[in-house]
C-alpha cells in the first residue's frame, strides 16, 4: 500500500479516536482498613527504655497515626519485666517521639536478648525480640580535596569475617537535630572479613563540621530499613511495584531492635 493511500485509511480512525469522550469517573470500593498496633523501639545501652506505640491509619487518613493511651508496654530481660509508663515526649536530639518510657537505664551487653510485649484495651498484642549487637569501631575518617576545594570523606572500618554483618552509615552536618546529609545501609556480602570504606562525592567545604556514625545492626533491622526505603520509592509512582513493610514484631507492625554504633566528629580542614 502506498503511503498516500495508507494516510487516507488512517485519518478516519484518528478522527474517531479523538472524537470519543475519554473522561469517565470510576468508583473503586476499597476494603475497610483494619487498624493495627504500630510499635517502634530502639534500645541503647546507657539510655532509658523508650518505645513509641501508635495505631496504623488508612492511606487517606491524616498523616499522623493516632496514639494509643491505653497501651501497656513491658520490656523483658532475663526473667525480669520492666513496665513502661505512658508519657509522650519528643527527643529534641533525635526527633524521636516516644509514648512510653522508664527511668531505668538499659545496660545490656552484646549477646543479651530483650523482649517486648505491647497490649491494649482492644485485646491486641504485639511481641518482639532483639539481641544486643557489639559496636564496630570506626578506624579512620579522612578527606581529600579536589581542584575546586571541595572535599570527599572516606570512613573505614574492619569487618568481622566470622559473622554476617549489616551496617547503617550516616553523616550529619553540624548537628544531629537536622536530617542526615548522607545515609545508606549495606551488608558485608561482598566484603566479609575485609577492610571496608564508605565514601561520599566532593561536597564538603573547608571548615565544615561533620558527624559520622556507623551502626552495626541486626538483619531484622536491615530488612525493615530496606522495605521502608522501597515503600517510600514506590509511593506515588504508578510504575513501581508496591512494597510491603517487613516488620520485626509479631501481631502488629513496626520494629524492635537495638542501637550499637561508633560516632566521630570531624572538622574538614
Amino acid at each position: 500500500m502506498k503511503l498516500k493511500h495508507f494516510l487516507y485509511f488512517l485519518l478516519p480512525l484518528i478522527s474517531v479516536f479523538y472524537g470519543c469522550d475519554m473522561d469517565k469517573d470510576i468508583e473503586i470500593e476499597l476494603p475497610a482498613h483494619n487498624p493495627q498496633l504500630v510499635v517502634e523501639g530502639y534500645l541503647e545501652p546507657g539510655k532509658p527504655f523508650r518505645v513509641a506505640v501508635q495505631e496504623s491509619a488508612s492511606y487517606f487518613d491524616a498523616p499522623t497515626p493516632p496514639l494509643v493511651p491505653d497501651a501497656e508496654v513491658v520490656i523483658t530481660h532475663n526473667g525480669r519485666r520492666i513496665d513502661l509508663t505512658y508519657k509522650p515526649k519528643l527527643d529534641n536530639v533525635t526527633g524521636f517521639l516516644y509514648t512510653h518510657s522508664s527511668p531505668e537505664i538499659m545496660e545490656g551487653k552484646p549477646g543479651d536478648v530483650y523482649g517486648i510485649e505491647v497490649t491494649d484495651g482492644k485485646g491486641r498484642k504485639v511481641t518482639g525480640f532483639t539481641t544486643i549487637m557489639p559496636v564496630v569501631p570506626i578506624d579512620t575518617v579522612e578527606w581529600r580535596f579536589n581542584d575546586e576545594e571541595l572535599a570527599l570523606v572516606l570512613t573505614s572500618f574492619e569487618d568481622n569475617g566470622n559473622t554476617s554483618n549489616y551496617y547503617r552509615y550516616m553523616t550529619h552536618r553540624d548537628s544531629l537535630n537536622q536530617d542526615s546529609d548522607r545515609e545508606f545501609f549495606a551488608s558485608d556480602e561482598f566484603n566479609n572479613g575485609k577492610r571496608v570504606t564508605y565514601g561520599s562525592n566532593y561536597r564538603y567545604e573547608q571548615g565544615e563540621t561533620l558527624i559520622v556514625t556507623l551502626f552495626n545492626i541486626e538483619k531484622q533491622y536491615f530488612d525493615f530499613l530496606s522495605s521502608t526505603d522501597n515503600a517510600k520509592d514506590a509511593n506515588g509512582n504508578p510504575f513501581a511495584q508496591p512494597s510491603r513493610i517487613r516488620s520485626s514484631v509479631q501481631g502488629g507492625l513496626g520494629i524492635f531492635t537495638n542501637l550499637a554504633y561508633d560516632r566521630k566528629v570531624v572538622v574538614i580542614k
